[in-house]
């Protein structure tokens, strides 16, 4: 079952700066980290913060810093 959450204004403002593309000259030859990679690991590390498993978030009608997930087990 899902539950509802609510991230501060600091939390989503690191989940939206953590999607956005990443600028890099090709110098050595190593890519940056993908915008994806870096938001899936953002919500994970929220996820470990907040108590929810990260794969499982969906979007709220409530607004930007709401969102539903799956609980973690607290026991």
């Amino acid at each position: 079952m899902n539950t509802e959450f609510e991230m501060s204004d600091v939390q989503l403002k690191m989940i939206m700066t953590a999607s956005q593309p990443v600028a890099y000259i090709a110098v050595t030859g190593i890519e940056p980290r993908s915008p994806q990679e870096n938001a899936n690991n953002a919500w994970e590390r929220l996820g470990n913060e907040m108590g929810f498993h990260h794969m499982t978030v969906r979007p709220s009608y409530k607004g930007k810093r709401f969102f539903t997930a799956t609980a973690t087990d607290k026991t």
